[in-house]
């Protein structure tokens, strides 16, 4: 249990570092300092796959499946290889969200802090129940290799590009609890306008991520439990990159257009764990090749987007 809580509080800590020291001010993310976050993150995280092993070669773990400290390792990084890459389809939701309520780049950054937090809490709920449902009924998982393939099926039809966060169930809710104003009110949520309690576009913006964020769980949490039911394993690797989801999304959202297949990549990643989920009681794969298959998915995604010109079509007279 003592693992459970430091862990924690290393993610407490992280958290508290981030908005109290080096975001204290808001301010307009750019690339540069993006791109060297998200280099932390990453770099945090893949560390971390050194307390992993070291963790399971001391016994300071839950172990029921009998992993080795070789094997729980390469799961970690492939849980968080997968975790990452499904965020990337996140990113894209984020981006529509900020755009439709107009949230200034400068107080974006706050308004995704508090998202993660909420997270990170949603995140350990559905992990804990998650691992209760398949150690207790063997045939959930087959359950979950099937809603991922419908996913990876959605996503390739595609059907998300009409997405409007204002015409929403979430936001039409909202309304009905909070009067909400019509403009930014400097980086608060709540403002009093004649003695009543309204809701700025920060808040509605906020509270339409966290629940995007509790059905993109709903992908991300079986893909994960695709590769182990390990339940430390799973909640470390999910949260490790949901704290780096933030830099990523200064990144990446800058770069969307340029990054035309990497949804390709993401179709690829969750039909294969999906089909390792239907067929995990017949065939077993090495722990390397679910490694192999999402990395080389990622990659492939990126290459192409990058090498393959975009076509454009001539306006006709």
């Amino acid at each position: 249990m003592w693992v459970w809580t430091l862990f924690l509080a290393l993610v407490i800590l992280f958290l508290a570092l981030d908005l109290g020291v080096f975001h204290k001010e808001d301010h307009v993310v750019k690339s540069k300092e993006a791109g060297i976050w998200t280099a932390i993150w990453v770099s945090v995280a893949l560390g971390f796959s050194g307390v992993i092993y070291w963790l399971f070669s001391n016994g300071m773990v839950d172990n029921p499946t009998g992993l080795t400290p070789d094997k729980a390792v390469l799961k970690y990084i492939t849980g968080y290889l997968i975790e990452l890459s499904l965020s990337i389809d996140n990113v894209f939701v984020i981006a529509v969200i900020f755009s439709s309520f107009k949230i200034p780049a400068l107080y974006q950054h706050r308004v995704l802090f508090w998202g993660i937090l909420g997270a990170i809490v949603f995140r350990g709920l559905t992990i804990l129940f998650g691992v209760a449902l398949i150690t207790k009924f063997d045939w959930i998982i087959y359950v979950f290799g099937v809603f991922l393939l419908w996913t990876a099926f959605k996503m390739l039809k595609g059907g998300d590009d009409d997405f409007d966060p204002k015409n929403s169930f979430v936001f039409r809710q909202v309304k009905k609890i909070y009067p909400i104003t019509g403009n930014i009110q400097g980086n608060r949520f709540f403002v009093r306008k004649m003695g009543i309690k309204a809701a700025t576009p920060l808040f509605v913006a906020l509270v339409i991520i966290e629940l995007t964020d509790i059905l993109f769980a709903l992908d991300s949490i079986p893909a994960i439990l695709a590769i182990t039911s390990n339940p430390f394993i799973v909640f470390s690797s999910n949260i490790l990159a949901i704290l780096g989801l933030r830099s990523m999304y200064f990144l990446v959202s800058r770069m969307l257009e340029k990054f035309r297949f990497i949804n390709y990549s993401l179709v690829v990643i969750l039909a294969f764990v999906g089909l390792k989920m239907l067929f995990s009681h017949q065939i077993e794969l090495p722990e390397w090749l679910s490694l192999v298959v999402i990395s080389l998915a990622l990659i492939a995604g990126v290459v192409a987007s990058l090498l393959i010109p975009e076509k454009n079509i001539e306006p006709t007279e």
